[in-house]
């Protein structure tokens, strides 16, 4: 897949989809975008069709897109074709809510040894949240129920091939299912699925192998992953970069062609005791494959490192280019910024004043 810069919008989930499914104004919100000069659009974490995947997101909003009936694949192709008529390419990330499924009274959140994380270590912002979710049962689910999670992430990358998209992406980071098994908190098991942090890789590993024997070997896959997570911003899943590498490696081999490698704010060192390198620098250097940075680009905040004021806007593309010159990563993910701004990209480029992100934005299809 070539694409015309290395500028992608990063996947935010913004429930405009009733019944699971994109209507017209979701296929304009994305087609904005294109025009507003982004290279690569990541859609929205879309769920698979098993029932504990997308539920509540903690705002009262339930309409969170799915690919579970033909009737997803006809709504995406819509939003596809409308996309490559502007010349622009897209992907769809795929998610599972897993621990982190708000509690619904019917479909019990899906954890690999029903656990959540520590309540106590949670980020003040998430603490109410935090508590609702520790506080209900999870069931510890069986070997063959983890199975078929993974096959329905099969599925669900086989309906993405059929409504037309360029590539596929998969959610495996802060704390959502695929992270809660890679993360010793809340993947507490023995084998198959659990054991030591490179036998926890397992779920991740066969996962990839199931979405690329799905997508084929034509369509670039791309893998997030994170050090924190919702439960907890100081987690780690390695806290050197060999411990990393023992466990994006076998990642990596099963398939990912790109690592989205999400913090909250791009520039920060990921083991600051081994130099200023990111995360993404990190990933590409131990794993070999491309990288990709996000975390508040055009901003002067990373993501949750303010309350839900106004986060000030910041011509950072200076740092942006100095870390991209230096090799460290391939495509620069943009999140709030291109959710305020469709023409964000074009703004950059043409050095035009950046805007400022305002919460409010969320809350329409701008």
């Amino acid at each position: 897949m070539t694409i015309p810069n290395r500028f992608v919008m990063a996947p935010m989930t913004r429930s405009f989809c009733p019944d699971g499914l994109p209507g017209d104004d979701v296929v304009g919100y994305y087609e904005r975008r294109v025009e507003g000069g982004t290279g690569l659009i990541t859609t929205e974490a879309i769920g698979t069709d098993h029932p504990a995947s997308v539920g509540d997101t903690g705002l009262g909003e339930t309409n969170l897109p799915v690919f579970r009936d033909p009737q997803a694949i006809t709504a995406w192709r819509k939003v596809v074709d409308a996309v490559h008529a502007k010349g622009g390419h897209i992907i769809p990330q795929l998610w599972h809510q897993g621990p982190m499924r708000m509690p619904d009274g019917k479909t019990p959140a899906f954890s690999p040894s029903g656990h959540y994380g520590d309540p106590a270590k949670a980020d003040i912002s998430y603490i109410e949240m935090a508590r609702i979710i520790a506080a209900e049962p999870m069931p510890v689910p069986s070997d063959e129920e983890i199975a078929d999670v993974v096959a329905g992430f099969g599925r669900a990358a086989r309906d993405a091939v059929a409504a037309g998209f360029d590539g596929l992406a998969i959610h495996g980071a802060h704390g959502y299912l695929v992270d809660a098994f890679l993360w010793g908190e809340t993947n507490r098991r023995s084998a198959p699925w659990g054991g030591n942090s490179v036998e926890r890789t397992r779920f991740a590993v066969e996962l990839v192998k199931t979405c690329r024997a799905a997508i084929g070997e034509d369509r670039p896959l791309f893998f997030r992953f994170s050090q924190w997570k919702q439960q907890d911003f100081r987690a780690k899943l390695g806290e050197t970069p060999q411990e990393l590498e023992a466990i994006l490696g076998p990642i990596a081999d099963a398939g990912v062609d790109l690592f989205d490698s999400s913090v909250r704010f791009f520039n920060t060192p990921a083991f600051p005791e081994h130099g200023d390198l990111s995360l993404a620098g990190w990933a590409k250097k131990l794993t070999g494959k491309l990288s990709g940075v996000v975390g508040g680009i055009g901003l002067r905040n990373g993501k949750y490192d303010t309350d839900n004021a106004v986060s000030q806007a910041s011509n950072n593309l200076g740092l942006v280019l100095r870390r991209f010159e230096a090799g460290e990563f391939d495509i620069a993910s943009v999140g709030r910024a291109i959710l305020h701004d469709p023409q964000w990209v074009n703004k950059a480029r043409n050095g035009d004043p950046l805007p400022a992100f305002d919460p409010a934005s969320v809350g329409i299809l701008t």
